[in-house]
């Protein structure tokens, strides 16, 4: 940094703020790499900066700006929950207006969250036009704390501040200049600041404009409606109804009384539990795509991708691969497969297009980059060669066979399995060292999780380059040991055979969907049977190996027996007319015969043990998957269910969930039912031991 008299110091390489002049203009530059967040270092240089810049009397004007891939993308969460250091980013985007001298800021990247409260505080805003600009605190259960609540009404008014801050959707620079949120955008921002200053500029503070909030009635109007829309959210933020009281604030009160109510609601909302666990899972992302191949590995960035299989999943893949601007190979039996797979994507891209997420051009245009074929040579160009074919183990060997004789050489051979053993799988390709197990949820296109199986003979590079290919397609990774299921579905098998030993203790399919639905689930266990199709699991059923000391309940199984595959058939455990959905009396009936041949006495099921128990199956078999190996981390776990199985995000995730009621509980809770059936329950060692030493999951993260 520089010292007051001018004199330049060399750069120190942990300094992640330095200080330029030149004719007049003070830069204030961040270097802070991957994101410039504004952690307490970077927060510290900007104030010493300014105070340097502001007391050079030969400075006419302050420019603040960053290098790298973007300004400040938004403040350092791990503080959160730890003593604030000054200076807090409240006290420093409150310096930063009340400059005497004017302070540019100089957009790029993604201004987002703190990153864009420091550029409301600056007098003036220039952005670069691919700049995307954001306050996505609500999506991590709080509200902008540093007067983002305040002083973005005195933008862009009321509507769009709300807008803006409930919502967490970043906007364009365009839109942002249009509402009046920055005011110029340049393809040099830095280059349009440096010259608006030297053309000479008047100091002018957010704080003091009032002109967007003058339609005060409508506002007020605006607000109550909002406000009594509340209840009918369906589990709304906690953070909203406070959002709307600090919005609120910024029109009824003066600034430094809005920003102490925006401060206070700050703080209660970074307390709450629903705040704490969306953190914890926005950390937990990060660490889970931190695989140790990764380490000294070179990843061969994916720019074509063939995939073996264009029915519903291999067309989802193959979709979110040329919406990703990847050149996509599909290969299909005969001219009516091709035909079909078509279909099936051009279907797709028209459903994107007409929901507006995807422009026509770009539509037209990923169809450019699409090959469908019936040539199994065709993939020779390939990185990466995904087989989707049928949950058949020979069906698949004989795919992958042929895979391996016609990919070259190093290219990566992966299977979307959801339930086979990858083991058998891999040494059909002949590649071993080359062979993943990457797992899609369906609809491919549009789910976040990516399961990527990793084998003990898969090499570092293979695991680099599929790691990169979901990375690119904007999936989230979640590394698992190659095992049958991987993650998700085994914790998903467990999961539905308590739910079903409840179905054939008394409780009923609309019951416990409901249940879980409450729970917060978007769907009932047996809702999402039914779309995926009953055939599906039971398949993986007959092929796992069975013990015979533990409960099985064949319902599902009869079921198929009878043609009853779910909403495809018309029928499954809910009947379906013309997009209706209705309980399926036939089953209510079929288990009340079950029960009566089998002595089974029916009792009934309060919605709180529905779900204490599905909570507590899901949290048993994620220990047994911990000491098995098969997850890293408790935290990724978390993360795949969230993102793989719709697990409420409020919650954090199981683990996470577990640790707050405590395991010393959760142990109690499960011995509990141990005791009342032995065939079904079996506490994980793992449990028992954190119990005992009053541990908890994170420990283990």
């Amino acid at each position: 940094m520089d010292d007051p008299a001018g004199k330049s110091e060399p750069r120190r390489a942990k300094n992640p703020v330095r200080l330029e002049r030149s004719g007049g203009i003070a830069t204030i530059v961040i270097d802070n790499p991957p994101v410039n967040a504004l952690g307490t270092a970077v927060r510290q240089g900007i104030f010493v900066a300014l105070d340097l810049a502001e007391a050079d009397e030969s400075t006419k004007a302050i420019l603040i700006a960053a290098n790298g891939r973007t300004f400040p993308a938004g403040a350092d969460i791990t503080e959160f929950d730890q003593p604030a250091q000054p200076p807090e980013l409240g006290k420093l985007c409150d310096r930063i207006e009340a400059c005497s001298k004017p302070v540019l800021a100089a957009l790029h990247g993604t201004v987002l969250g703190g990153g864009l409260e420091v550029a409301m505080s600056a007098h003036y805003r220039i952005a670069a036009p691919s700049t995307k600009l954001g306050l996505p605190e609500v999506k991590l259960g709080i509200l902008p704390g540093a007067g983002g609540t305040q002083r973005t009404p005195r933008l862009v008014g009321i509507e769009h501040a709300y807008g803006l801050i409930q919502s967490g959707t970043p906007i364009s620079a365009s839109r942002a200049l249009s509402i009046g949120l920055i005011d110029a955008v340049d393809e040099d921002p830095r280059g349009a600041a440096r010259a608006l200053a030297e053309s000479g500029m008047d100091v002018r503070r957010t704080q003091d404009n009032r002109s967007k909030l003058s339609n005060a009635h409508e506002d007020m109007v605006l607000l109550q409606e909002l406000r009594a829309g509340l209840d009918q959210m369906p589990g709304p933020q906690p953070a909203t109804a406070r959002i709307i009281d600090c919005v609120e604030g910024a029109l009824l009160l003066p600034f430094e009384i809005g920003c102490a109510r925006e401060r206070d609601a700050f703080a209660e909302c970074v307390a709450s539990r629903d705040s704490q666990a969306l953190r914890h899972l926005f950390l937990s992302t990060r660490k889970a795509a931190k695989f140790p191949e990764l380490q000294g590995a070179t990843a061969n960035t994916p720019e074509q991708v063939a995939i073996v299989g264009g029915g519903l999943m291999g067309a989802g893949i193959a979709l979110a691969c040329l919406r990703a601007g990847i050149a996509t190979t599909v290969v299909e039996d005969g001219e009516a497969g091709v035909t079909a797979a078509l279909d099936r994507i051009g279907a797709a891209l028209q459903r994107s297009i007409a929901k507006g997420t995807l422009s026509e051009d770009a539509g037209a245009h990923a169809l450019t980059q699409l090959n469908l074929t019936s040539r199994i040579t065709d993939i020779s160009t390939a990185d990466i060669v995904v087989e989707t074919v049928s949950e058949d183990l020979n069906a698949k060997r004989v795919v992958l066979e042929q895979i391996g004789r016609h990919a070259k050489d190093g290219a990566v051979i992966a299977t979307n399995s959801s339930y086979l053993d990858p083991a058998a799988l891999a040494e059909a390709t002949g590649r071993p060292n080359h062979f993943v197990n990457i797992h899609f949820f369906a609809p491919a296109q549009i789910m976040p999780l990516v399961e990527i199986g990793v084998a003990p003979d898969t090499h570092p590079t293979a695991v680099a380059t599929t790691h990169a290919l979901a990375k690119k397609l904007r999936k989230t990774p979640v590394r698992s040991a190659a095992t049958p299921g991987l993650i998700v579905n085994r914790i998903l098998m467990r999961l539905r055979l308590v739910a079903d030993a409840m179905l054939e203790d008394g409780a009923t399919p609309k019951q416990i969907d409901q249940a879980m639905r409450g729970f917060g689930f978007p769907l009932g266990p047996y809702e999402v049977l039914d779309r995926s199709g009953l055939d599906i699991s039971y398949t993986a059923r007959q092929r796992q190996p069975r013990d015979a000391s533990q409960r099985y309940v064949d319902i599902g199984d009869i079921m198929v027996n009878r043609g009853w595959l779910g909403r495809k058939a018309g029928r499954g455990y809910y009947i379906y007319d013309e997009d209706r959905e209705r309980p399926n009396t036939d089953l209510l009936a079929m288990l009340d015969e079950l029960r009566a041949q089998r002595g089974i006495v029916p009792r009934r099921f309060k919605n709180q043990e529905i779900r204490d128990r599905i909570f507590l199956a899901i949290v048993n078999e994620a220990a047994v998957l911990l000491e098995q190996g098969v997850a890293s981390r408790p935290s990724d776990i978390d993360v795949a269910l969230v993102c793989g199985l719709a697990y409420p995000d409020k919650r954090g995730g199981p683990l996470h969930e577990a640790d707050h009621d405590t395991l010393f509980a959760i142990a109690q809770r499960i011995e509990a039912l141990e005791a009342e059936d032995t065939t079904l329950w079996r506490m994980a060692p793992l449990v028992k031991r954190l119990a005992r030493e009053r541990g908890k999951f994170s420990d283990l993260n």
